[in-house]
Formats: structure tokens, sequence, C-alpha cells
């Protein structure tokens, strides 16, 4: 992919994470956090880094189990949101903005790394994951989570691409990185490979009401509304997404319950 094109993906992505409220949206996922943290082994005395941090959720959870933490963002409203949560949890954590394709940190500086929802958005998949490995320490674990294609949030990003003008030449759709053909390829070189498909729980009164809410704070469809509304195309759009919502909500009354399939990428670096 040309670096003007993606330097003009990443800036795109800065800008979609940037509007709605992933503060007020992140405890969705939280668990995923929680438990990815858990599933490789964060302890006390690690040095642990995650990648695309949001607004902490990873970090909180593994600066609760003793860690010493780093996070890091693009987008700079969400370090301010991540660095005031820390501060309200009574936790030191360094925040800092970055991309995930160009980690400021020297080699083998961390003891465990994490990208919860976030490398998956990087245009250049490769040098993500290379990255990723570069500031892990030999002996390290790396720990990445993405939606996959098939689940409703892949098929959310799907359903919202059909409806917005076509990505540029070159693009790699971020739920590449929820199949573990492709993820096994990008980490092919780096140590043991292990995926596993997992579930988020998404759990609302009404679907309804989950699609407000992810109307006024999910980036990707606030950014999307804004864009398809003037043209008169965004009841279309919603429409869609409602029927969506609808295929994957297992309720049997006028609630949402909804299970939101991602895949769990962890690379084990050998030792050295």
């Amino acid at each position: 992919m040309d670096v003007a094109v993606a330097e003009q993906l990443k800036e795109g992505q800065r800008r979609i994470w940037a509007s709605g409220d992933w503060p007020g949206f992140a405890p969705i996922v939280q668990n995923v956090a929680d438990s990815t943290v858990e599933a490789i082994g964060v302890e006390e005395g690690h040095d642990f880094l995650d990648v695309a941090t949001g607004s902490g959720n990873a970090a909180i959870a593994a600066a609760g189990r003793g860690a010493r933490v780093t996070g890091l963002d693009l987008v700079p409203e969400l370090i301010d949101a991540a660095r005031a949560r820390a501060t309200d949890a009574g936790f030191e954590i360094e925040f800092v903005v970055g991309n995930a394709e160009e980690l400021p940190f020297e080699d083998d500086s961390f003891d465990r790394v994490t990208s919860i929802f976030g490398a998956m958005f990087a245009p250049r998949h490769q040098m993500a994951a290379d990255e990723l490995v570069r500031v892990c320490r030999p002996g390290g674990v790396i720990a990445v989570t993405a939606w996959t294609p098939e689940g409703m949030n892949g098929q959310m990003f799907k359903t919202l691409s059909e409806h917005m003008p076509p990505p540029p030449e070159g693009f790699m759709p971020p739920a590449m990185w929820g199949t573990e053909d492709h993820v096994r390829e990008l980490f092919s070189s780096s140590g043991d490979v292990d995926c596993e498909k997992r579930m988020a729980t998404i759990d609302f009164e009404s679907s309804a009401q989950w699609m407000e809410h992810c109307e006024r704070n999910l980036g990707p469809i606030v950014m999307a509304k804004a864009a398809l509304e003037p043209q008169g195309k965004w009841e279309a759009a919603r429409a869609d997404l409602d029927a969506l919502v609808q295929r994957f909500n297992e309720a049997d009354d006028d609630s949402m319950l909804a299970r939101a399939e991602y895949l769990l990428t962890k690379v084990t670096l050998p030792a050295a």
C-alpha cells in the first residue's frame, strides 16, 4: 500500500474513533480486555503494553494485576480519557499518542503486549504485527483480539461498507485479523501461534435501544450516519443494520441479547 494512502487511512481512523463517545461505549467490551489479560498471564512486575488502548480497558486490567503499564493510541482524545480513568482508579499508567505501525518503543521492551480490537484497524497489517513482535521480549506473549467476519460486529462493518464509497486500492478489511489463516500468516515467523474463537455478550433493554446507543457512541456508525444522512441514504443503511441486529438477537422477548464472535490470537515468542 502506498504510504500516502496508508497515512490517509490512519487519519480517517483517528477521526472515526474521536467521534461519538468511545469511553461511554468501552464498558461493553471491558470483559474481553479482562479475560485477555488473564489469558496471557499478566502479573506483578511485568512490563505491559496495550496498543490502541482506547480509553484504557486492557491497561486498567493489567495495572490491577500489578504490572507496569503503558498504553498507546492514535487518538489524543482517547488518551486523555484513559489518563483520567487511570487517575480516578488510582493507577500510575503511562499513556502516549502513537500508531500501531510505528511503535515509539525500543526493541524487547515489554513482557506482555495486547491489542483489544485495535491493531485490526491499522492499514498495513503486516507492519502492525511486526511492531507488536519487535517490542515484545523473548519468551513474552502477545495477544490480539479482532471481530470475526462472520460474527455480528464483523457483519456490521460489512453492512456499513456496502453503503459507503469503496475503499482505496490495497485496503485490507480490519476483520481479516479475525480469520485464523490471516493472523497465522502475519505471525508465521514470530513464535507459537494459538487461536481461539470467543464471544462477547451484548445485553440491552431492546434492540432499538442498542442501535440508538451505537448511533450516539460508536465511531464507525456515528461517522457513517454523518456522511449518509445529508444524502438521504442513512435510512436504508439503518434498516440493514436493524435487520442484522435482529438476525443475531437471541432474546425471546423485546430485549436485546446477542453474542459477537471474536478471535483471540496469542503469540508466544521463543525464549532467548
